[in-house]
């Protein structure tokens, strides 16, 4: 199964290779090659996946043990390869590392002397606008432990694209956000989108419905599937049925908000089948009962 999610004609920014990574005798990433061009793709997968072990390589904040990798251009397993990828990355891993006493505008300030913005009113022009950008213009001067959870995310968010970065690796950037910011974070998402490369790590598959053009899912360290979500979807055609009691047998079985149950699974003949979501697909392949790259 090809895992490149760049559109024809569109050119790869991110190729990666046979990368594998292990930390002691747990396999982390397994072989994997993927292919990335403008545009959001969305990255799925259970906990433990590799999910993040591939988001900090292609950050460069790790090197996988085998495998190649061209960045914008560059190898970042190289040291200068590395520092060019670096000038021109946005990156929000799970853990941003916060300075607790700092403000948002000086977290984000310092965040950008990092990405080597060296003009200071240029640069405070830029805090300035990425974190009216993330909605916290108001709370620019709020220091950092007074803040929400999901506050403290959205100034990691601010920090990642200071510099407008042409690539951007967010791990789990919706986390913490209320369903309107989270609805924002997607308009914002969709935008930078048009003309970078965006890299989503997400548990919520209403985020990739709504944003991505191509997703990506990984599980035991292997990619499972790499193409539309409309693809991923497809998987669980003809495996989707409802009816007014509940199917023991199903993968997957509860009850709607219409009273009727919805099921998930290998159905009985005769059954009343639904349209299937990305969300009955990953759960499909996740279980091992449809279809992936075909090395289970």
């Amino acid at each position: 199964m090809s895992t490149d999610t760049a559109a024809p004609g569109t050119d790869v920014a991110v190729r990666g290779r046979g990368l594998t990574l292990r930390y002691g005798r747990k396999v982390a990433l397994d072989d994997v090659s993927i292919g990335l061009g403008t545009g959001v793709t969305g990255l799925l997968g259970p906990n433990g996946a590799g999910k993040t072990t591939l988001l900090r390589i292609l950050a460069t904040a790790v090197a996988p043990d085998a495998g190649e990798l061209r960045v914008l251009g560059h190898d970042p397993l190289s040291g200068p390869g590395r520092l060019a990828v670096r000038r021109r990355l946005g990156y929000l891993p799970q853990d941003p590392g916060f300075h607790m006493t700092f403000t948002a505008f000086e977290f984000v300030d310092y965040v950008a002397i990092l990405k080597e913005l060296t003009d200071r009113r240029a640069r405070h022009a830029e805090v300035r606008r990425v974190l009216d950008a993330v909605g916290l213009d108001q709370h620019r001067r709020a220091r950092i432990r007074t803040l929400s959870g999901g506050m403290r995310q959205r100034v990691a968010l601010a920090a990642a694209l200071a510099g407008d970065p042409a690539l951007l690796v967010l791990d789990e950037p919706t986390v913490g956000l209320d369903p309107q910011q989270r609805m924002r974070f997607r308009e914002l998402f969709a935008d930078l989108g048009e003309r970078r490369v965006v890299l989503l790590s997400t548990h919520q598959t209403e985020d990739v419905m709504s944003l991505c053009r191509d997703v990506v899912v990984i599980d035991q360290g292997r990619v499972r599937f790499a193409g539309p979500p409309a693809g991923l979807a497809a998987l669980a055609e003809g495996r989707v049925w409802t009816s007014a009691v509940r199917e023991p047998a199903a993968l997957a079985s509860w009850r709607t908000g219409t009273g009727a149950f919805r099921h998930v699974g290998d159905p009985p003949a005769g059954a009343e089948l639904l349209a299937p979501t990305i969300e009955d697909g990953y759960l499909m392949l996740v279980d091992g009962r449809a279809g992936g790259d075909g090395r289970d």
